[in-house]
């Protein structure tokens, strides 16, 4: 069986889309942009030297253009942080008392947890607002500011 150039470059496209789903990593999807693109210069019938140069030159492309723009996005919280992953994140609780390494223990939606100061000063008993939330711990820090 003989196969011809475009299909040949058809094949490493598939090849990489296989191995980014395995992988998950996103570049592999730009370097078979390049391979398709070798593809269909070998289907417009250019030379070897110039279906290689334009999957390069696409591929490179691609991944640096998708590069610079992940580089550029804003990264979101750490997961502990983000109320997008934490829903307890901005809801308030009520310490009684704190342990004077500054920590407490309080019940919240039913059941007991350790908390965590995050601030200026030392703790006093009072209305928290969870900061980040650590294994099974809460990380409060004053609900209204200057406290």
């Amino acid at each position: 069986m003989d196969w011809s150039a475009p299909t040949w470059w058809w094949v490493a496209a598939g090849a990489l889309v296989a191995a980014e789903l395995y992988s998950g990593t996103f570049y592999m999807l730009m370097l078979a942009l390049g391979c398709a693109a070798g593809a269909l210069a070998a289907h417009a019938g250019m030379g070897y030297a110039a279906q290689v140069a334009t999957a390069a030159l696409v591929g490179a492309g691609t991944t640096a253009v998708w590069h610079f723009k992940r580089a550029r996005s804003p990264r979101s919280a750490p997961v502990e942080s983000n109320r997008d992953a934490q829903m307890d994140i901005g809801q308030t609780v009520s310490v009684p008392a704190w342990d004077g390494d500054g920590t407490a223990r309080v019940s919240y939606r039913g059941s007991a947890w350790n908390i965590g100061y995050r601030g200026a000063g030392v703790p006093a008993p009072g209305e928290y607002v969870i900061v980040a939330v650590q294994g099974n711990r809460l990380i409060v820090s004053p609900a209204t500011p200057g406290r």
